[in-house]
């Protein structure tokens, strides 16, 4: 009888643990790079909303599309664009266990979009890898020196992965070499198909900004229903490579017709519309949160100043101060 008992509060701790397992996910915030060193103050409102995770984003620059340097970690950028300034974001979250995703990324002058970085010549293309290789190597020496979870190659590079993916299996061989940690790559939603090395991955990473509704202010279940044919397509790549799927990048903008272009960054847009940005967010928690193949996601995104962020007058990515936040805050203190 002893034995059989024990046997069954064996099996009932396996499923309790599995269960655990289950549930727990990466409720992640994009933290944005500033001009400050941070500290209890800013790191206050992050432990608040329950999230578990950050990421931290140091920046290259680029002066056009098919211009082969990235200017990096020089002392004209922001302190929390630089090496320096993402290792004190790194110390001073870690400081109450919030684990690390570093991902840097490239900003093209006049914002163009990452993905259509191509180079013109053989040369130029040889120039962009030796120099993206410097950027990327300077933050996976950082990663691996302060412990950070999870380290992200790159940010929305389409053209730049699928024209050159031997540079990118070597990139990723070399990066192991050094860091210990999981790896992932932030593949925008409509790239992520045709990424050419999930295999050689941890976490198949996607920026989650697929289209879910057509309507001036979205209903739960009408983006629910628009995440339906999306939502089977990222599950099936997910079983194809057995790799779990993490949302690099989530979220939608407090103005009207949110999950319409969810990827629309254009300042002039006046609209204001924080029920539709609710019910969207919502929405995307409900499709993912609970699945297993899913591991977890980043808000886009997350000011250091949260007192002067967001707010009743911002039509903005950020959940700041906004109803959307009480949402994110139930999923991640549940978490």
């Amino acid at each position: 009888m002893r034995i059989i008992l024990t046997f069954c509060v064996f099996i009932l701790f396996l499923i309790v643990t599995s269960c655990a397992v289950q549930k727990e996910k990466i409720n992640g915030l994009s933290f944005v790079a500033s001009p400050e060193i941070i500290n209890e103050h800013h790191t206050k409102p992050v432990i608040e909303v329950g999230a578990n995770y950050t990421a931290i984003m140091p920046f290259g620059f680029m002066r056009h599309l098919e211009h082969p340097e990235i200017i990096h970690n020089t002392d004209k950028q922001w302190f929390g664009e630089t090496r320096a300034g993402a290792k004190q974001y790194i110390e001073a979250l870690k400081k109450h266990s919030i684990k690390i995703m570093i991902k840097p990324q490239i900003w093209v002058w006049n914002g163009e979009f990452t993905g259509h970085i191509k180079m013109s010549s053989e040369d130029n293309w040889k120039a962009l890898e030796t120099t993206y290789s410097k950027f990327i190597m300077e933050y996976v020496e950082l990663a691996q020196n302060t412990d950070a979870e999870i380290f992200c190659i790159g940010t929305e590079l389409e053209q730049f992965t699928t024209e050159r993916p031997e540079y990118w299996h070597n990139l990723i061989s070399k990066i192991r070499t050094i860091y210990k940690g999981k790896l992932t790559y932030a593949a925008n939603w409509d790239e992520f198909k045709r990424t050419p090395f999930w295999s050689t991955l941890d976490y198949i990473g996607v920026d989650a900004y697929f289209p879910v509704s057509e309507q001036q202010t979205p209903t739960i279940e009408e983006c629910k229903a628009g995440w339906q044919s999306h939502k089977t397509l990222i599950k099936s790549l997910s079983e194809t490579y057995n790799k779990p799927v993490l949302f690099t990048e989530y979220g939608y903008r407090s103005m009207d017709f949110t999950g319409k272009e969810p990827w629309e960054s254009d300042h002039t847009i006046q609209s204001l519309n924080f029920e539709g940005q609710a019910n969207a967010t919502q929405a995307l928690f409900e499709e993912f949160w609970n699945e297993d193949w899913f591991a977890g996601g980043f808000v886009w995104k997350w000011y250091h100043n949260y007192e002067n962020s967001g707010g009743e007058k911002d039509n903005q990515f950020t959940p700041q101060n906004k109803p959307v936040e009480a949402i994110i805050k139930s999923y991640y203190k549940y978490e």
